[in-house]
């Protein structure tokens, strides 16, 4: 009698991945590194808490294909952080997994060599490697949290996360959240409703228990505290989100939900219908906002790289143009740069009018 198969019947292979412990010791913190996420983290909590009264500023690339052209980028926002840290928190957009409707590549920790080799531990240590040097430069990181697993492997090096329009719904992705050490944003759906983010939002506070692995591998249940710093993100839908009467819809929402009102503005996605040369619309809209007296308003995300626009997948990976996108377009750097400092400009003025009639100064 034959036997019937009832395991694995999809599973082409199976390949033993080093536990996270085993990355982190092959590719480990530095005391500058260490230094640059713990100081971005709380820096980021002080903005979301009113504490900090400057902007927070999610800049860089869709997604992370070329680690060179990545840390050029990297060198330069630095320069430029520096230079407006007055006004702006700015923390390096570094995604290294992309969410996909139906296929296509899903960033460097899943297939770093972009053809379908899919040699997902020398992604991982890549990203560890880059993740690293961006905080070593001075930089804060950001990163959406697809991979359930994932940020046992690189979220030391993390400083802010965020939930994407397509998983906010996901119990384990909440689940994770409640559990994440960083503040973590939650983008509303693809449709524009904001509920599954804040529904999103309340469950993240909220203490869980959930299956995961340890850092030996080992698999476990784990129980959290609740996250004291989810948010919402707005990324527009259907139609765009960001405008003043959206803004004050989603005050009202997380007002009615008891919640924070703290929001932070996605100028690419739906709020700019994925066309590089409307992120600056958005920014200057909610830059007015701001002008006008908004005060809900924390921050805003922008996908910027080296060039401009995005590029098809050649056959060939080493046709690819190191700083041209491979997900969505981005603007170029020439206008990331001229974008943060007109909103370092302008909320200089904002800030210096805010608090003219207070004593001190604003916290940065």
């Amino acid at each position: 009698m034959s036997r019937v198969r009832l395991e694995n019947v999809n599973i082409e292979s199976v390949v033993l991945l080093a536990t996270p412990r085993e990355m982190q010791t092959a590719v480990p913190q530095t005391s500058a590194s260490l230094n640059t996420v713990a100081k971005g983290r709380e820096t980021i909590e002080h903005i979301l808490d009113d504490e900090d009264h400057r902007l927070l500023a999610v800049v860089g690339p869709c997604s992370i294909h070329n680690l060179e052209a990545a840390e050029e980028y990297a060198l330069r926002l630095k320069k430029l952080s520096d230079e407006i840290s007055d006004t702006i928190c700015v923390v390096m957009r570094v995604y290294f997994e992309k969410p996909r409707s139906v296929l296509g590549w899903k960033g460097l920790i899943n297939d770093p060599y972009m053809n379908d080799t899919f040699h997902v531990e020398e992604g991982i240590r890549m990203a560890r490697h880059f993740l690293v040097r961006v905080a070593e430069i001075g930089l804060p990181a950001a990163t959406e949290v697809l991979d359930t697993l994932m940020p046992q492997y690189i979220g030391d090096l993390i400083s802010w996360s965020v939930i994407g329009a397509r998983t906010a719904e996901a119990q384990t992705h909440r689940e994770i959240a409640s559990g994440i050490s960083t503040p973590v944003g939650f983008k509303n759906a693809t449709d524009g409703s904001l509920s599954a983010a804040i529904n999103g939002i309340r469950s993240a506070m909220g203490p869980h228990h959930f299956l995961g692995v340890t850092e030996d591998g080992l698999p476990a249940i784990f129980s959290t505290t609740g996250n004291p710093y989810p948010h919402i993100v707005l990324r527009g839908g259907k139609r765009p989100n960001y405008d003043a009467a959206s803004i004050a819809f989603c005050e009202e929402a997380l007002r009615t939900a008891r919640l924070p009102v703290q929001i932070i503005v996605d100028c690419s996605h739906g709020n700019s219908d994925k066309q590089p040369e409307r992120q600056g619309m958005v920014l200057k809209d909610i830059l007015a906002q701001l002008e006008q007296g908004n005060r809900s308003i924390r921050g805003f995300m922008l996908e910027s790289h080296l060039e401009w626009g995005s590029q098809p997948m050649p056959k060939d990976p080493k046709e690819l143009r190191p700083g041209l996108s491979v997900t969505d377009a981005c603007i170029d750097w020439d206008t990331t740069e001229q974008l943060l400092r007109e909103a370092h400009d302008r909320y200089r003025v904002v800030l210096g009018e805010r608090y003219t009639s207070h004593a001190g100064h604003p916290r940065t």
